[in-house]
């Protein structure tokens, strides 16, 4: 077992190199690979790779040409190309899902048609999108796993420092993007809109769909699949007219990342513990301590505020996304069985619960996206869709966590009463409107 410094960098170098006696199994199993050979072999090639190519293959903390390659591997299993027949039948339910959208909502409908897309063309669209989620994280991780390496070593070690600093991100680096990689290959197989995960991944806020995942979920699930591409068309269109209302949303949950990976330290004492379990026979440790944030220290409470804003905000678009959706599809038949398919759906583990669990360990809870649901029907009840919808104007109007459970306090908070919401509107978004 690696008794200090020295055989950390060892350990590291040996797990990369390929001439250590390595657990390859053990290794794709972290990285989330079928126990096969052609499997392991692959695997260990593109970890030879990453260290070879050292920190310039690494920005913000994560491999990503070893990421894409990971994601795009796992999502080529059993794809299908979009046919003629899907585009034709989804298009038809996207023109009819506008018409009844345009009753439910202030939002203005898309200029842009709905991109219909294969799962390897979800993971090459989706990536920009998932490197700016994970860059702040796993760069602060990476900083702090170095800073921590660097404080605790003696003096005269200082240029083995520098060695093993360069190793650590470099493996790191590699390490965080199998992990992440496969979440995204994952993640091809069950989303079926652009918006599954919570957040729009085209920055001019397209609605996406992968017409082989929605086949699949319509027999999956038994559904009517004329009316369920028009109840999950008008779920995504939603979905995308709101961030491209709110030009700001998108940022401001990449932001409140950020703001959360800032606070990111690693504790020392754990660190110094893994030195002593590790070793190239061991890959399980090192996998525990990965998988688990063993190495990083107890959040503090501006973290846990952090994480209850990204929760509030997915939750206050979810719940806004349903409502609209529930009052655009009352001529539906099947809307009551479509809507308790997809709330089961969310109840267990959702594209969305997955990409943020995958990201901050954060767990999305249903009841909250229920209760800002409800939230925004007293609102549409209280002020008609047009002010309901122009809450949505400015980060500032947004109701807090508080304001969900309290919506009369909400109203007398932003207006001093219903009747001046008016002029709150006015006065917050800068004079006469």
């Amino acid at each position: 077992m690696p008794d200090g410094p020295e055989d950390i960098a060892k350990f590291l170098q040996e797990l990369l190199s390929g001439n250590g006696n390595i657990n390859a199994e053990e290794l794709a199993r972290v990285a989330g690979l079928p126990n096969d050979p052609v499997a392991i072999q692959a695997l260990l090639a593109q970890l030879r790779n990453a260290i070879q190519q050292g920190e310039s293959q690494t920005v913000s903390g994560v491999n990503w040409t070893v990421a894409s390659q990971q994601a795009l591997s796992s999502a080529r299993e059993g794809s299908k190309a979009v046919t003629d027949s899907s585009k034709t039948k989804l298009s038809e339910a996207t023109h009819i899902a506008n018409l009844w959208l345009d009753q439910a909502t202030s939002l203005s409908a898309m200029a842009s048609e709905p991109k219909f897309v294969s799962r390897e063309v979800w993971v090459q669209d989706a990536l920009p999108l998932f490197q700016e989620l994970a860059g702040p994280i796993a760069e602060r991780v990476a900083s702090a796993l170095t800073e921590n390496l660097q404080a605790n070593l003696p003096s005269e070690l200082e240029g083995l420092a520098q060695g093993a600093q360069g190793i650590m991100r470099s493996a790191g680096g590699a390490l965080f993007a199998m992990q992440l990689g496969s979440a995204l290959g994952k993640l091809s197989h069950e989303v079926i809109t652009g918006g599954d995960i919570g957040l729009p991944f085209y920055s001019e806020s397209r609605a996406a769909f992968v017409t082989q995942n929605l086949s699949q979920f319509v027999d999956e699930n038994d559904l009517d699949e004329g009316q369920a591409n028009i109840y999950i068309a008008v779920r995504e269109l939603a979905h995308a007219r709101l961030f491209r209302h709110s030009r700001w949303l998108r940022e401001a949950v990449i932001a409140q990342l950020t703001n959360y990976a800032s606070g990111i330290s690693i504790d020392g004492e754990a660190m110094s513990e893994l030195a002593s379990s590790i070793s190239p026979e061991n890959a399980e440790a090192l996998k525990d301590a990965l998988e688990s944030g063993a190495l990083l220290s107890e959040r503090t409470d501006e973290q846990l505020a952090a994480l209850s804003s990204i929760e509030n905000l997915l939750a206050l678009i979810e719940g806004w996304v349903e409502v609209v959706t529930e009052n655009s599809t009352k001529l539906l038949p099947a809307a009551a069985n479509l809507d308790e398919v997809l709330r089961r759906r969310r109840a267990t583990s959702s594209p969305a619960q997955s990409t943020f669990a995958t990201l901050v360990g954060l767990e999305l809870k249903p009841k909250r996206s229920r209760e800002a649901a409800n939230f925004w029907r007293i609102i549409t009840e209280r002020l008609g869709i047009e002010k309901r919808d122009a809450i949505w104007d400015h980060p500032d109007l947004l109701p807090e966590s508080s304001d969900i459970d309290n919506v009369d306090g909400y109203l007398e908070r932003i207006s001093g009463g219903e009747d001046s919401i008016d002029q709150a509107l006015r006065d917050l978004l800068g004079g006469d409107q």
